[in-house]
């Protein structure tokens, strides 16, 4: 099944040190890049929440917070460091003195400070195992999500393909027609030029001019190339990569359709099948 590069998921749990929130989101990138914004105490932690992410995403850009409130009675535990608060102190005392009309500072702005508010420091393995049970939830919810988004893709991409096939087929249909067109027209202008043409060599060039025309192998093979899209469709593995070169041969057959054709049905159909390829080349840029 196709999946999506985008999605978000969000999930949260309460620990008894404080709340714990992922928050992931995911955009089309060409290989997986995997950025994490985490806590202090988790920092540490980064390259085993990236290996986390890397056995359900592969590829795309994605995002991923943790975010940490601890519980009131963690906070109610937070200290002053009074040393600091007293060099502060000192400090701007001497600022004051050599600049009398300043304001007076607001005590607000000192436990501000870097470093003035101190909190007890946290035992990082346990918060750690709950943001990893939680990050694999998370996860689970964005490939849901990324999955759901993939069948819309695949559903739409199987509704280009029965209209290319459809294209193909009209235009197949219609070769002997052309075709024959194509000799007449030939036969007509020799007419008008009042001259006697050598039969046989007439026959031999007039061969080539519907050769020329003859799409027959561009069908075959745009044909070919849809039975291989409806494969990819039902892989268990990543196809992005194998659907986007599969667009660009389907734009190949299309161009040399459009440049054999003898007739505006053909230029018409040619045209038609760009438009497609380019609406499914659009939604398996977000295909993983």
């Amino acid at each position: 099944m196709l999946h999506s590069m985008t999605g978000f998921a969000r999930e949260s749990v309460e620990t008894d040190l404080g709340t714990l929130t992922w928050e992931i989101r995911a955009v089309n990138h060409r290989y997986l890049d995997v950025q994490f914004k985490l806590p202090e105490d988790l920092r540490p932690k980064e390259q085993a929440f990236r290996q986390q992410a890397s056995v359900v995403l592969g590829r795309g850009k994605v995002e991923c917070g943790l975010y940490f409130r601890r519980a009131a009675d963690q906070q109610s535990e937070m200290q002053i460091d009074t040393d600091l608060v007293a060099l502060i102190g000192t400090r701007i005392s001497e600022v004051s003195a050599k600049l009398p009309a300043t304001a007076a500072v607001n005590p607000v702005e000192i436990l501000r400070w870097p470093g003035v508010m101190q909190q007890p420091e946290i035992d990082a393995e346990p918060l750690f195992g709950e943001a990893s049970k939680l990050l694999d939830i998370a996860l689970q919810a964005i490939d849901e999500m990324r999955l759901s988004e993939g069948r819309r893709i695949a559903e739409m991409l199987e509704g280009r393909c029965v209209d290319i096939a459809g294209i193909a087929a009209s235009v197949r249909a219609r070769m002997p027609e052309v075709l024959a067109a194509s000799r007449s027209k030939q036969q007509e202008r020799i007419e008008k030029l009042d001259v006697v043409a050598d039969p046989a060599r007439l026959e031999v060039e007039l061969a080539i001019i519907a050769q020329r025309i003859d799409v027959d192998e561009e069908l075959d093979r745009l044909e070919s190339h849809l039975v291989e899209i409806r494969d990819a469709l039902s892989d268990e593995k990543p196809v992005g990569r194998r659907l986007d070169f599969l667009m660009q041969e389907l734009n190949r057959e299309a161009n040399t359709l459009g440049s054999k054709s003898a007739d505006t049905e053909t230029t018409k159909a040619a045209v038609d099948l760009k438009v497609l390829i380019e609406q499914m080349r659009e939604q398996i840029q977000n295909v993983e």
